[in-house]
């Protein structure tokens, strides 16, 4: 569903109750004294928490924790909602015109911000690939979560973008032994080419230092918990929402003295977070994401136009979408 947006002005897109979305027209980006205006290129949907957006799904009592920075309207609805936006500069501080910047804002053809708000994407990362910018920080700040060390066997249980993400950090590690965990087989491909091993549950590799759960339901929470050897740790990276998770906590679970943390990235972790703000986090995962290999995440992208239509088909569970990249007509534009 669209509104009809005026020529030449600017469209959001808004969830506007379960299971619906549409492109709403948006006011003129008058930008202040230290803003700039971006004009969008691409930006990306977040399968896990925008789903949950998109389905009313959000606790009650995350309302507010679960708000991202630019977000307009309240939950449930309507709400317009997103992280991952790239852009291009198109008015404001000088120094800034023209660069190609990402921000943490909601699915939008154009709009200002404050300058400081925006980061600038590295000239070696091409622009649609720096759509994974959040979710490579939130990769990243699991992994300083989890500490994982060289020679570790790691498990990541869960092969969508934020787990091959964490796969791919925990690969740099020397002689570090990381395999993929997931259901679908057609996992060990993005699992192959990030240069890191797969394997079905039933195969998967027992007795690991670390295991990583980012699989989003509580199948794979049983099975990380089946893959961690006696004393190691197990990063709980999945956000269930409303949904309630059971867990075999019985049997040897204590006996076997397992450690079963959380990792959110609204927060530094703390081993970093006396030394990082969250902006020197998102420079970081921008940088990170010159590896040309990490397009293999990238779905075919969508026109925004589409995307309204579309939604339900990309947060289907039995979609094999990774990242579900959005095109923006200003991404079209010769350059």
């Amino acid at each position: 569903m669209a509104r009809d947006h005026g020529d030449g002005g600017a469209a959001a897109l808004w969830y506007i109750s379960p299971g619906k979305a549409e492109l709403r027209a948006e006011p003129e980006a008058r930008p202040g004294a230290s803003d700039v205006v971006i004009r969008a290129l691409h930006s990306a949907l977040s399968r896990g928490t925008e789903r949950l957006v998109f389905t009313g799904s959000v606790p009650e009592t995350e309302f507010e924790r679960m708000r991202c920075p630019f977000m307009a309207g309240a939950f449930p609805f309507p709400v317009k909602y997103g992280y991952a936006m790239v852009g291009e500069v198109a008015a404001g501080r000088e120094d800034l015109r023209g660069r190609t910047v990402f921000a943490l804002h909601p699915h939008q053809t154009e709009f200002a911000l404050p300058a400081d708000a925006v980061v600038t994407v590295p000239d070696r990362v091409p622009a649609r690939r720096a759509v994974l910018a959040a979710n490579m920080e939130t990769a990243l700040n699991a992994v300083w979560d989890a500490a994982p060390g060289p020679a570790d066997r790691i498990a990541v249980v869960g092969g969508g973008v934020v787990g091959l993400l964490v796969a791919w950090l925990c690969g740099a590690l020397p002689r570090a032994d990381v395999t993929v965990v997931d259901i679908d087989p057609a996992r060990a491909e993005p699992a192959s080419r990030l240069g890191v091993g797969f394997a079905l549950p039933d195969g998967a590799p027992r007795d690991c230092d670390l295991v990583v759960h980012a699989s989003g339901n509580g199948a794979g929470l049983t099975t990380a918990l089946q893959l961690a050897g006696d004393e190691a740790t197990i990063l709980e990276l999945s956000w269930y929402g409303r949904s309630e998770v059971t867990a075999p906590f019985g049997a040897a679970f204590h006996s076997r003295r397992l450690r079963l943390i959380s990792s959110q990235v609204g927060r530094v972790a703390p081993s970093h977070r006396t030394r990082w703000t969250p902006r020197r986090r998102l420079a970081a995962a921008l940088d990170l994401l010159a590896d040309p290999r990490l397009d293999v995440l990238l779905a075919p992208a969508l026109p925004l136009a589409d995307l309204p239509g579309r939604l339900s088909q990309i947060f289907s569970p039995k979609s094999r979408a990774l990242c579900q990249v959005i095109d923006y007509p200003a991404s079209r534009q010769p350059s």
